[in-house]
């Protein structure tokens, strides 16, 4: 009895190495990054703009990719997700485009130590691939620019909300994250030309 325990033992053993090893599942990377195209324009002001707050509705907020299957289901995708947090990714992206865009003297983030007379804080509503008809990527967002006047009247200059839909050629999670790269990059090229108005007619911040 006890060989006979002994033997399979052995053959569990001799199985178990035998069995091939599998790597550990990693998921997909993906990092939302329009790029600026065309002229810049002629700088409207000589100051700066920083970058505030974003904010990121959830259950958009989070690294992994999020589809819409129903009217009230959401999935989100944990094999495929992005290289930052949305907020962060969103942030980067809009400070890039508008020092490229040079309406303002220099636009810069939100951890730079500048104290700023103007403002643009963002606030994501939408970001994720719509499945329930065919496959679209949906970005939706407000914007935000204040002014620095200690209080003494309504510090919004204005704010503009735009929402995009952009058909994607199948239902993967490339075409998803390049239909949302289109779609803030008419996003965004919206909204430089609403900014621009507003750097031509600025209203003094405080102190000055």
């Amino acid at each position: 009895m006890k060989n006979y325990i002994f033997a399979a033992l052995a053959l569990l053993t001799l199985a178990s190495c035998s069995l091939p090893t599998r790597a550990p599942i990693t998921p997909s990377s993906w990092l939302v990054a329009p790029e600026r195209t065309g002229a810049p324009y002629k700088p409207r002001t000589d100051y700066w703009l920083k970058m505030g707050s974003v904010s990121v509705a959830t259950p958009f907020d989070g690294r992994s990719l999020v589809y819409r299957l129903g009217d009230q289901r959401y999935e989100k995708d944990f094999y495929n997700v992005y290289s930052v947090i949305p907020a962060e990714m969103f942030a980067n992206a809009q400070r890039q485009w508008l020092n490229q865009a040079n309406i303002f003297s220099a636009t810069v983030g939100s951890s730079n130590s500048f104290f700023p007379f103007y403002t643009l804080q963002a606030s994501v509503d939408e970001f994720y691939g719509d499945y329930r008809v065919k496959p679209e990527a949906v970005v939706s967002v407000e914007f935000f620019l204040a002014v620095t006047n200690a209080g003494t009247s309504n510090p919004i200059i204005g704010a503009n909300r735009y929402s995009k839909r952009i058909t994607l050629k199948d239902n993967t999670p490339e075409a998803l994250v390049l239909g949302q790269q289109q779609a803030l990059a008419e996003i965004f090229k919206e909204y430089e030309a609403q900014l621009y108005k507003y750097a031509g007619n600025l209203p003094k911040p405080m102190g000055q």
